[in-house]
């Protein structure tokens, strides 16, 4: 097992659980995607720890209680697969939601989260979604009943819609009991899912840059994943509008360390 940390002190400490190899790409330009991960969402004086599970690093069971936040990143692997290593995520997620630690699921992450606490995942009827994607944020008379989300509420002010960087193949068809849609789109119906006050499930990238998506897209494109005028029209997308990104940052970073109260938008 390797642990990596960044930051110093005696402040919070967090895992990125990574479901992913590092692309070659990716490890140039950014050193990997754990550097990237932190870049987004850490603040000073915090410990950042990796776990590459996707090789089977873990983190011990002893050690959890010692965290305040989980992040688990997106994959090329399938969120419902029964790999072993995706089976044993599945399984410390289910104790990591006992234990209402902060689980913060982007992408993949925001996926499995779903299946290991009791929801469905699948191939999104609409097929691929790669590109920038306006979010919108369930407001009051979105839900059932009228009601409005209270994970919204409790963040406070927030553009009623963000856009966002997406790449998945793969959606959640059904949250988990007890948990509550709080975005949503024309392409995904549950864009943003939370559970209590302690999950937080976000299908798209918050830490892509335009740079990281557009390798990713010409690799998909290289393996025969998507066709060409599929990568066209999605570079075309990219080069006209940007991603909220720090929208977005700061809503995870808000969810991880318990400052949603803190309206900053």
């Amino acid at each position: 097992m390797k642990i990596k940390g960044a930051g110093a002190g005696a402040g919070k400490r967090y895992a990125l659980l990574l479901a992913a190899h590092d692309s070659e790409y990716v490890k140039k330009a950014y050193g990997g995607y754990f550097n990237v991960f932190v870049a987004a969402f850490e603040e000073d004086g915090e410990q950042w720890d990796l776990f590459r599970v996707v090789e089977g690093e873990f983190p011990q069971p002893n050690d959890l209680h010692n965290y305040d936040g989980f992040v688990i990143s997106g994959s090329p692997f399938d969120a419902y697969a029964n790999d072993h290593w995706v089976l044993k995520l599945c399984f410390l997620l289910q104790i990591l939601d006992v234990m209402e630690k902060k689980i913060l699921g982007i992408c993949f992450g925001h996926q499995v989260l779903c299946r290991a606490l009791g929801g469905k995942v699948g191939r999104a009827y609409s097929g691929w979604d790669i590109g920038l994607r306006k979010v919108r944020m369930a407001r009051k008379g979105d839900l059932a009943g009228g009601r409005s989300s209270s994970f919204l509420d409790e963040v406070g002010e927030i553009p009623p819609s963000l856009s966002i960087i997406k790449c998945h193949q793969d959606e959640v068809w059904e949250v988990p009991m007890g948990a509550e849609v709080v975005a949503f789109s024309d392409k995904t119906g549950v864009e943003m899912f939370t559970l209590g006050d302690h999950i937080l499930g976000i299908q798209g990238h918050p830490e892509y840059t335009k740079d990281i998506l557009c390798n990713l897209i010409d690799r998909l494109l290289s393996n025969g994943s998507i066709e060409r005028g599929f990568v066209e029209d999605a570079k075309s997308r990219l080069q006209k509008a940007e991603p909220d990104r720090k929208c977005w940052e700061k809503l995870c970073r808000r969810f991880l360390k318990g400052k949603i109260n803190q309206p900053t938008f």
